[in-house]
């Protein structure tokens, strides 16, 4: 339960493609919610056994996938305890220990199991095939089911490279950017945008965003690597955002 919670809140479902990602994008929003959360982490099955590490794992100093996993699932497991909710992990190996062309169809089953009125967040999908795997599986699935439309968050650090995050023309700018943009324009084509969450956060959502995001410290260096100094205080993690979708007619 969050310390928000109360007894008739809805639960609020959060689709993580991976196991930092919940975190990175959401926890100062998570730690919010007036119901019970779920972080489900979609790619957070065990790698194939006699697979060889990947460059990113590598990269993170693992010797074995086996290893990166048993870490990251702690690191996960940390994490969610700090931000109140509950961990869950579907059996979908990580993109670099997946079959070609694999989608995540475990999705299928989770998704149609909930109950009515679970409120449910998607990735964008910016910049991030795994990430952009998980909108496009879950936008498909609810709507065979007949059931709402999810919430759509960015992805962070991904989306917050753009000059205008957390700005209120952060969304117009995501619908011209070459850079950040993509998915978001993807969205656009099937479906309307309304911001719901526009968090810039305070300092005690800031220290304890930074605390859950800390707990997996084994992937900071090469995000760092890649995304720069995601970690200040008025860098990319520091603002959060979410849409509610209406398809086109």
């Amino acid at each position: 339960m969050t310390p928000a919670a109360t007894a008739n809140a809805p639960r609020t479902v959060v689709l993580s493609p991976h196991f930092d990602d919940a975190a990175l994008s959401l926890a100062g929003l998570i730690a919010g919610l007036p119901g019970p959360v779920d972080i489900v982490t979609v790619y957070g099955g065990a790698p194939a056994a006699g697979a060889s590490v990947s460059w990113w794992d590598s990269n993170c100093g693992f010797s074995s996938p086996e290893e990166a996993h048993r870490a990251r699932l702690a690191e996960d497991a940390a994490a969610c305890a700090l931000l109140g909710a509950r961990q869950v992990v579907l059996d979908h190996p990580d993109g670099p220990y997946a079959a070609p062309g694999a989608e995540p169809d475990l999705l299928d089953g989770y998704l149609a199991g909930l109950e009515p009125g679970t409120e449910i967040l998607v990735p964008l999908g910016s910049n991030q095939p795994d990430h952009e795997a998980v909108r496009r599986r879950a936008l498909n699935v609810l709507t065979d089911l007949g059931a709402p439309p999810p919430t759509v968050y960015a992805d962070l650090p991904y989306t917050g490279h753009l000059p205008e995050w957390g700005l209120p023309e952060a969304s117009e700018a995501l619908a011209r950017s070459a850079r950040c943009g993509l998915a978001y324009q993807d969205l656009l084509r099937g479906y309307r945008t309304t911001v719901r969450d526009a968090l810039t956060l305070d300092d005690r959502q800031w220290a304890a965003k930074r605390a859950a995001v800390l707990c997996y410290g084994s992937q900071l260096a090469p995000v760092s690597a890649d995304h720069g100094p995601f970690l200040a205080r008025r860098g990319p993690l520091a603002c959060e955002l979410t849409w509610t979708i209406a398809p086109l007619l």
